[in-house]
């Protein structure tokens, strides 16, 4: 029986011929204050902690972007303890990555990025996490699109069992030593077998190449802004139901409540909350109108809403 416990670092990650340990050594702790009138402050807290994987040997360390949204200041722990300045250099609302630049010199060894889309289920990983905690001998248990409440979709995440318990910005590891993905989310899946089973859910990295460039240019990928509602929903059965409105988005302006269901988007029937987002994604860029189709108390009600930037609504990164 798998236990889910996090097992001991080892020399070789079994037997899959790279050195760990000097893996572990491109494995970082993230910490992070965001002001108290920050736009995500409520959601995501003013102290957020987390891991981070250095990518380059200049310090630039790939996280996940929520641990850095909207940061005021940002510090980064190597291994062995050693704490130096960071700045958010840069975050992707829908990679869902996050850029940091050791503002000294981080003496950490570079880990290289790997090909998530060479991946198989049933492939070992090593899931490492920062803050001296134990690497997780893991496997990759799936494949498969995610959808986020908090409108994120991904059309192929990747899943890992045991769930390592830190997982914020961890660095999933392949057999070949390269950077398979980072962690984001510890979610409950549904095992072959029947039962559930506590995965991580990785971001690939593959994402990040045709986007890295304009990171470290712009502090933002040179593509449209998706529209975004400030909507927070979840599937209850086969309907998408509204559990929360950002209080200062588009949708709360149209009047968009909790317990709202939402069934169509430009009259088109929704299936699922992948489907719902790639049809308002569809209509065009952030600012389009998106014209939606709910049903409250048992009655359809059609409302129009503005879509805005999400990025637009966050306090900018400062640099220190």
């Amino acid at each position: 029986m798998t236990s889910d416990k996090p097992r001991r670092e080892r020399s070789d990650a079994a037997g899959a011929g790279f050195d760990l340990g000097r893996a572990l050594k491109s494995i970082v702790t993230i910490q992070s204050s965001i002001p108290e009138d920050a736009f995500t402050a409520e959601t995501l807290g003013e102290q957020r902690s987390g891991s981070g994987v250095v990518i380059r040997e200049s310090g630039l360390v790939l996280t996940i972007g929520y641990l850095i949204t909207e940061a005021e200041t940002v510090w980064i722990a190597r291994a062995d303890g050693r704490v130096v300045q960071g700045h958010a250099l840069a975050i992707d609302q829908e990679t869902g990555f996050g850029l940091v630049q050791s503002l000294e010199r981080l003496d950490c060894p570079a880990i290289e990025l790997g090909r998530s889309d060479e991946a198989r289920i049933g492939d070992p990983v090593v899931v490492a996490a920062g803050g001296g905690t134990k690497s997780v001998q893991a496997a990759i248990v799936g494949k498969q699109p995610f959808a986020g409440y908090w409108e994120y979709y991904l059309e192929e995440a990747i899943f890992t069992a045991p769930a390592h318990p830190f997982w914020g910005g961890a660095g999933a590891i392949g057999s070949d030593g390269r950077l398979l993905g980072v962690g984001s989310l510890h979610v409950e899946q549904v095992s072959e077998r029947g039962g559930p089973r506590d995965v991580n859910m990785i971001v690939p990295i593959d994402l990040l190449p045709p986007i890295l460039d304009d990171l470290l240019t712009f502090g933002r990928a040179n593509r449209p802004p998706r529209p975004w509602l400030g909507i927070y929903s979840a599937e209850n059965g086969d309907e998408i139901v509204v559990a929360a409105v950002s209080d200062r988005g588009p949708a709360a302006d149209a009047g968009i409540r909790r317990g709202d269901v939402l069934a169509s988007v430009r009259g088109e029937d929704v299936s699922d909350l992948g489907d719902f987002y790639r049809k308002v994604w569809r209509l065009g860029a952030a600012g389009v109108e998106v014209p939606i189709e709910i049903i409250r108390d048992g009655r359809a009600l059609g409302l129009r809403l503005r879509s805005a930037d999400r990025a637009s609504f966050l306090k900018r990164p400062r640099l220190q």
